[in-house]
């Protein structure tokens, strides 16, 4: 039996990444920490993986805000968090992707594809993108995260449950991490 969704905000945070390429797992494994955890009424956590029109279909059924958590490489040393607001109210790709593979969409294709698929159904997309990401020491096939990012895993956990803690996720309630739309903000990982 389907239950109704909650009423107010709903937030949906969605665990991305390829776990048979090592560090990619990162997104996935926070989300499996995640699900264990006690978290509000009006957040829904799920493992996405590498099904990102999986995760645009998702979205149709009406989020406020979503957070993605991900492998981010931005140049910092492995293990790095960021903390990172997309800009939906900015210039976005083409809501016309050209010749979708549903295994390798980025997040910023999956927003596209929403866009065609809620300017297709009347829905609207999340007014709010988070994305929780953390820099990969590895991305080479194999199963495992490498010892810096699984040790940043707890540290995004608790990141994650600080945003989400007072209602619709905010990143100035995340007491070590001031960001803005133009740039990601930096959390190193307590190892």
């Amino acid at each position: 039996m389907n239950l109704p969704p909650p009423a107010g905000p709903r937030t949906l945070v969605a665990g991305i990444g390829n776990i048979f390429l090592r560090d990619d797992g990162f997104g996935v494994e926070t989300a499996r920490l995640l699900t264990e955890r006690q978290l509000p009424e009006h957040v829904e956590v799920v493992d996405i993986g590498v099904r990102g029109v999986h995760l645009a279909y998702q979205l149709l059924d009406g989020y406020d805000t979503l957070v993605l958590v991900d492998a981010t490489a931005r140049g910092e040393a492995p293990g790095t968090l960021y903390l990172i607001e997309h800009d939906v109210g900015g210039e976005s790709p083409s809501p016309v992707a050209p010749a979708l593979d549903g295994h390798r969409m980025t997040p910023d294709t999956v927003l596209a594809l929403l866009a065609t698929l809620c300017a297709g159904t009347g829905g609207e997309p999340p007014r709010r993108v988070l994305v929780v990401g953390c820099e990969p020491a590895s991305v080479d096939e194999g199963i495992g995260l490498t010892a810096p990012v699984s040790d940043a895993v707890p540290e995004a956990v608790r990141l994650i449950e600080e945003l989400l803690r007072d209602g619709e996720p905010s990143v100035a309630q995340a007491s070590t991490v001031e960001a803005s739309t133009a740039e990601a903000s930096t959390v190193e990982a307590s190892t």
